[in-house]
């Protein structure tokens, strides 16, 4: 049991926010992150979209979820979701 509970702790999770929510039980997340450019130095804003698996369909357009690295569900899911940090208002 201690072997399972060690893989779930190395498994990436990332904070993203909800863009769509159109498909049965599947969400669409954007992660942000920031690049600091090669050659002149400043910081930009670099978007990468998850596609995560969410059973209960609880999320919606503009939440702020954590989702965490799974085995792959689909051609393009390999992410769940794990909680909605916060609702949209």
């Amino acid at each position: 049991m201690a072997e399972v509970t060690n893989l779930r702790g190395r498994r990436k999770t990332r904070i993203g926010l909800v863009t769509s929510n159109k498909m049965e039980k599947t969400i669409t997340v954007s992660v942000e992150r920031k690049v600091k450019h090669p050659i002149y130095g400043k910081f930009l804003k670099k978007t990468t979209k998850f596609m995560a698996h969410d059973e209960k369909n609880e999320c919606s357009i503009g939440d702020i979820v954590r989702i965490m690295e799974t085995r792959p569900l689909s051609k393009n899911k390999c992410w769940r979701l794990v909680e909605v940090v916060e609702k949209v208002k």
